[in-house]
């Protein structure tokens, strides 16, 4: 009796997992099979959509790393200074992979120069560091601007399509004909828009994490600059 009631409450579980598992895999069907109506249009809106997605994680990942700062950094630094010890401060910031330490261990390297020229140091190396940081936004913003047209493009080149299979179907017009064209002018539009929207707020946010990132270098080469002055006060 146990068995049968076990049975009977286990066959509903199984049968809902199976249609849980054929409506998904219905979905994906539909969707690639939409993807395919786009026609040769969607190759570079593919395209675009994995260089943006591989732009993104990469930059994410290095800005992030780049934010990472040790606090006590600057303060070793200052305590190696004031005893004298300048080489130990030069390998302290060496053996750090950020751009605050590098920027740190060039105005190390000046130390004994004019401030003007340790200044003129840091901020060139702080330029190049983030420039580093900036390397592919250009292209994610280009392909946050670009997807949409292209998806455009398509709408233009479907809806030509659908016009010239009416036209040519004269008086026997039906809508199986036209659907093909219909087809690739929506799912262009859909694709482009989509990656572009993407692509947009992915820029945006690493341009606003690339900013957080230049405060804290800003913020710390002021701080350096302060500590340079305070042995000859």
């Amino acid at each position: 009796m146990l068995n049968f009631v076990l049975l009977q409450v286990s066959t509903p579980v199984e049968g809902a997992d199976s249609v849980a598992q054929a409506a998904q895999d219905g979905i994906v069907t539909r969707f690639f099979d939409l993807a395919l109506k786009g026609g040769w249009i969607m190759i570079p809106i593919l395209a675009l959509s994995l260089i943006a997605v591989f732009i993104f994680v990469d930059r994410y990942l290095a800005v992030k790393k780049a934010g990472r700062v040790d606090n006590t950094l600057l303060e070793k630094v200052k305590d190696y200074i004031l005893q004298g010890k300048i080489d130990a401060a030069l390998a302290l910031s060496r053996s750090q992979d950020t751009p605050t330490a590098r920027m740190i261990e060039k105005g190390i390297t000046r130390i004994g120069r004019p401030m003007s020229d340790v200044n003129s140091a840091i901020e060139m190396v702080g330029n190049l560091e983030i420039s580093k940081l900036e390397k592919g936004l250009p292209v994610l913003a280009s392909v946050a601007g670009g997807a949409p047209m292209i998806g455009f493009l398509g709408t233009v080149i479907g809806m030509i399509q659908a016009f010239y299979d009416m036209a040519n179907a004269g008086s026997n017009i039906d809508v199986t004909l036209l659907s093909s064209g219909i087809y690739q002018a929506m799912v262009t539009t859909v694709a482009g828009l989509t990656v572009g929207i993407i692509a947009y707020f992915a820029y945006n946010i690493l341009v606003s994490s690339v900013e957080k990132v230049v405060f804290k270098m800003e913020a710390t080469t002021s701080e350096f600059l302060d500590l340079l002055n305070e042995p000859a006060k």
